[in-house]
């Protein structure tokens, strides 16, 4: 079985990076590989604080000539660095160097595989996506700063409501179809038409909240929202 997770830089590095989440995480995931050896994990890390900190830092310096797709590089560079932590965590159970292109991804040959942004126009859920349909996984998680998707931004808009489960046509309607380079969204516009297409399920849930997750793991009920074809 084949676990895809896409995990927010959000929570890994939300201002600096979260030790303790980090640590609490990946023995959880180390307790679930050890109770059952035929379970696979997939991790598509984010970029987070530094992702933005540097793409603020290039606009503000550019000014007029910025570009979107040298701010996603920037992007994509922190992704790497946070995923590079993540595999040294687990790195008992991952073998293979962290993915940087999924259209080329090896077999996998160890318990954990470690991925991180690709290339830009492609954010790590897009990632996520492409690697879950790569391995026939029926679903990715995604873990985040939220605990559910709202109909709107609950930061600005007071009348949003928590949804607890939503089709992706629903969806798309919130998010819109564009990409861009450190867009704040619950799930990335671009990925979210690829998994409509391929009928991949996605659960969007708090990362914090590792009770959660374990449910999550274990297809008990569970706080978040499920977003699929129907």
């Amino acid at each position: 079985m084949v676990t895809v997770i896409s995990l927010g830089g959000s929570i890994v590095a939300p201002d600096k990076v979260d030790i303790d989440f980090i640590k609490n995480f990946t023995d959880l995931i180390r307790s679930f590989i050890e109770k059952n050896s035929d379970r696979h994990f997939i991790f598509v890390v984010g970029g987070g604080s530094p992702a933005r900190q540097w793409q603020n830092a290039y606009k503000q310096a550019s000014q007029q000539t910025a570009s979107d797709e040298e701010a996603d590089w920037i992007g994509i560079m922190a992704t790497r660095l946070n995923a590079q932590l993540i595999k040294a965590m687990m790195s008992q159970w991952c073998n293979q160097e962290v993915v940087i292109n999924p259209a080329e991804v090896k077999p996998l040959t160890g318990p954990v595989l470690v991925a991180a942004g690709w290339k830009p126009g492609f954010s790590t859920d897009n990632v996520a996506v492409l690697l879950a349909e790569r391995f026939g996984a029926d679903m990715v998680i995604n873990l985040s700063n939220i605990e559910k998707v709202y109909t709107a931004d609950p930061k600005t808009d007071a009348s949003a409501k928590p949804i607890d489960k939503i089709t992706w046509k629903d969806f798309r309607i919130i998010t819109g179809d564009e990409w861009v380079p450190g867009k704040n969204v619950p799930f990335d516009p671009v990925a979210s038409r690829h998994a409509e297409k391929i009928s991949l399920k996605v659960i969007c849930a708090g990362g914090k909240n590792l009770e959660n997750f374990r449910k999550i793991l274990d297809g008990e009920e569970f706080t978040g929202t499920t977003i699929s074809g129907n």
